[in-house]
């Protein structure tokens, strides 16, 4: 069965209509969004909806919303990092459940489809965690090879709202082509990489991708529609 994943706590209020839809989600926890009540608001309705959980850790940048490389220290970083999934443990474990997994937000994840150095930065910070969480990753990556080599648990992430490029890291959200957000190509998209483990880039080509959990953000254009659409075609596999 397919895992499908969103990220939650962001400010949309939509959680109650998504979560019935997915089976993880990751959840802001004030680095780009989120606070402690809408964190709570978030466990509460995972549990309800018998949802995973998982910590969506961001640079802390609440006026880019976490999507623009920031100029921080490392020490700064990863304690900004650990802050963030300590405040989600908390709250999960106050209600006696535990986080799942750890999935970066915005640009500390699309960088670390390529950035070594961040990437082991990234490992380093969350060493502790290594037997506890496992961590989404995107296919073909930095940090998916460093993470193997570290012996981190890692979940392979593809993205069916989003486009790719040749080297498989997503078209930038500043190009009009980078979000797809009609259901039916959304669809599209996803077939060929559900039924051949290959998606098509933006310049026509296609390229392997290996995934293990599809993506769907909460403030993508009609997110809903397309979470009842692919949960309609795909239920089965």
């Amino acid at each position: 069965m397919l895992n499908i994943n969103c990220d939650l706590g962001e400010g949309l209020n939509n959680e109650h209509l998504i979560m019935p839809l997915i089976n993880s989600c990751n959840i802001a926890s004030g680095g780009h969004a989120g606070n402690s009540e809408s964190m709570i608001e978030c466990v509460e309705i995972s549990i309800r909806c018998n949802v995973k959980i998982g910590a969506h850790p961001s640079y802390p940048d609440r006026l880019n919303f976490g999507r623009k490389k920031m100029d921080i220290s490392k020490p700064e970083l990863s304690h900004s990092i650990i802050s963030q999934i300590e405040s989600l443990e908390s709250i999960a474990n106050s209600y006696g459940k535990k986080i799942n997994h750890i999935k970066a937000h915005g640009a500390l994840y699309n960088e670390m489809i390529h950035d070594l150095e961040l990437s082991e930065l990234y490992l380093d910070t969350l060493k502790d965690y290594k037997s506890k969480y496992s961590l989404y990753v995107p296919y073909k990556s930095k940090i998916e090879k460093l993470a193997l080599k570290r012996g981190f648990d890692i979940v392979y992430e593809v993205f069916g709202d989003r486009n790719y490029n040749d080297d498989l890291s997503l078209v930038s959200r500043q190009k009009e082509n980078a979000i797809i957000n009609d259901p039916k190509e959304v669809i599209n998209h996803l077939t060929s990489i559900i039924n051949s483990n290959a998606v098509k880039t933006i310049t026509g080509d296609t390229r392997e991708i290996i995934f293990d959990t599809i993506c769907i953000h909460s403030d993508t254009n009609n997110s809903i529609e397309i979470l009842k659409e692919i949960n309609r075609v795909f239920k089965n596999k």
